[in-house]
């Protein structure tokens, strides 16, 4: 873990840290966020999710961002930033975010940025799950899932107790999504990585960047993760 924070920011008013957590498909975010979710009751902030809400809430920027999608068209920063703003002003975020999907361009950060620091907030911490490459992809092709239930196994790390029988609840029937597979996986690990690198270098010039093992055990890694946090929230 590397990074050392020269001016840890958070809300003026409630102490709130401000995380983006930055990974590949496979690295653990969804499960890592799950963990500070609960642990440290920090709120992970979906730009998918928020959109959807948004829109279904018909506030003024869901409702710009209904007419862009109903025309096939790419919702703008500018309207994503203002339906992040406003889910960051609602009183269940008070004890913190994790930003998940956004930033994913430098001038994504660069007006992230902007926005926090008119509300007096600002990164806290932008925390880069580390992987080896060629494991993860070897993680990611192995992976399936029961038809079922939907309980997750791999072929390596995770075996049925019984050949072709879900631990879980006895189903038989398994399936693995179509781009599970080392091919797909290291296509998205490379556009991962160039589409991330200018992130990167973005935080750690402000000094806010961590690094963090993704490759160890999940407990570890959410031991990391719990550590970074609880020292963003003492400040």
């Amino acid at each position: 873990m590397v990074g050392e924070q020269t001016d840890t920011c958070v809300d003026a008013g409630t102490g709130a840290p401000v995380v983006i957590l930055l990974g590949p498909p496979g690295a653990g975010k969804g499960t890592q966020a799950r963990r500070l979710e609960e642990g440290h009751g920090l709120v992970q902030l979906s730009t998918g999710d928020m959109l959807r809400a948004a829109v279904a809430a018909g506030t003024p920027a869901g409702l710009a961002a209904k007419s862009v999608m109903e025309a096939g068209g790419l919702v703008s920063d500018e309207i994503v930033l203002a339906i992040l703003s406003d889910r960051m002003a609602q009183p269940d975020v008070a004890a913190g975010v994790i930003l998940d999907g956004f930033p994913r361009t430098a001038g994504q950060a660069a007006a992230l940025d902007d926005m926090l620091a008119a509300a007096g907030q600002c990164v806290g911490a932008a925390i880069s799950l580390e992987v080896d490459d060629e494991a993860m992809i070897a993680r990611v092709a192995g992976r399936f899932t029961c038809g079922r239930c939907g309980e997750g196994y791999h072929d390596q790390f995770k075996q049925t107790r019984q050949e072709g029988v879900c631990d879980k609840c006895g189903g038989t029937e398994f399936k693995r999504r179509a781009d599970d597979n080392a091919e797909t996986a290291r296509e998205r690990l490379k556009a991962y990585h160039d589409q991330t690198a200018p992130l990167i270098a973005h935080y750690e010039s402000m000094g806010v960047l961590q690094r963090v093992d993704a490759m160890a055990s999940i407990e570890e890694v959410a031991g990391a993760l719990g550590q970074l946090v609880s020292a963003l929230s003492a400040h």
